[in-house]
């Protein structure tokens, strides 16, 4: 399948933003996705770890966007939830590391909250979204 014509919005004269969009204009068939925690296809949390939960947490978009037909490119936009901004700011450049591997190049707008907990007691982020795919023809 094809990538979403798509195109970000960026204001004349703003800093450049990195590892996001600051919005996405974008037309097409819209998915929109639950959010997604860092536990397996069996509901089991296999780390305890930020980063290891990230990942999961972004495979589990990228499985549910699969059944659509979608990819990574056709994502416009991310919430994350997380329990701890200091664990995602110490480890920041881990982050963006398990990112790119999982998602590529693709960064569309997001947004991310600090939580008091998330409803799955282990889970230490949380991540929901919306993907627009081309137009069936």
């Amino acid at each position: 399948m094809s990538a979403t014509p798509h195109h970000l919005l960026h204001p004349s004269g703003w800093k450049a933003a990195k590892g996001y969009a600051n919005g996405v204009l974008a037309e097409g068939r819209m998915v929109f996705l639950g959010g997604h925690i860092g536990w397996n296809a069996q509901q089991q949390f296999e780390s305890d770890d930020f980063v290891g939960q990230v990942r999961q947490a972004l495979e589990n978009v990228l499985a549910v966007l699969a059944e659509a037909g979608g990819g990574p490119e056709h994502l416009v936009r991310l919430t994350w939830y997380i329990t701890d901004k200091r664990d995602y700011l110490d480890r920041l450049q881990e982050v963006g590391e398990v990112y790119r591997s999982v998602m590529g190049r693709n960064f569309p707008a997001m947004a991310m909250v600090q939580v008091a907990d998330l409803i799955e007691d282990r889970a230490k982020v949380e991540i929901e979204a919306t993907a627009v795919l081309p137009p069936e023809t």
